[in-house]
């Protein structure tokens, strides 16, 4: 898989938040996008996911513009900004239903992505007694249990403790070994060093290649 992003602006009526941008991703890579809030990246993350079409510009998969045809990115599960389920299901049934949907995976990939975010001993609790750190486990955790072959995540660490943030990134750095695509995005310099292979820097709509030593964990 590769994504094209290329000559790619983003407007909102006389606002410009993304002023030509041009990346690519490919697989087996962790990708590291960092930038104060208000810098265009969620709003990048979400053109990558085909929530909004760019102004000028292209997003290609492996070669095809599926934004413009009016689809999603093939093989693609991501977490962006404040991750929101159903109050009333527990995090276990909540996973449930979004399974449900591709009806790809079973019991044991759901069960699995609970334990890889440390969820289990909560997963019989009603999502709206979850605190800020378990909401956004379940979040990672619903973006990793169909194992897809593209994987976004903002600000994945925030709110998680520390024991389950170390067991995460060393999820994330086997994944990528899988031949998948992590993008990362935070505003905290550091989460996004401790495992990118590639770091890019957002600022005021543009971006721009960092050159960085990877941290060894």
């Amino acid at each position: 898989m590769k994504i094209d992003v290329k000559n790619v602006s983003k407007k909102f009526g006389d606002v410009t938040i993304l002023r030509n941008i041009n990346i690519s991703f490919t697989n087996g890579k962790i990708y590291g996008l960092i930038g104060r809030n208000g810098s265009g990246k969620s709003v990048f993350l979400k053109m990558l996911c085909g929530f909004y079409e760019p102004t000028t510009g292209e997003i290609l998969f492996d070669g095809v513009n599926v934004i413009k045809q009016k689809g999603f990115p093939p093989s693609m599960r991501a977490l962006i900004e404040k991750p929101n389920f159903i109050p009333d299901l527990t995090g276990y049934e909540n996973l449930k239903l979004l399974a449900s949907i591709q009806n790809t995976i079973g019991d044991k990939e759901i069960l699995q992505a609970l334990m890889d975010v440390n969820l289990m001993d909560d997963k019989d609790k009603k999502y709206s007694k979850y605190s800020l750190g378990m909401k956004q486990k379940l979040g990672i955790a619903q973006a990793l249990m169909e194992r897809p072959e593209i994987v976004i995540l903002d600000e994945p660490f925030n709110g998680v403790e520390e024991k389950t943030a170390r067991d995460l990134r060393k999820k994330l750095k086997e994944y990528s070994r899988e031949d998948k695509i992590v993008i990362l995005a935070s505003h905290i310099k550091e989460d996004i060093e401790a495992l990118a292979d590639e770091v890019y820097l957002f600022d005021d709509g543009s971006i721009k290649k960092q050159v960085h030593k990877k941290r060894k964990h």
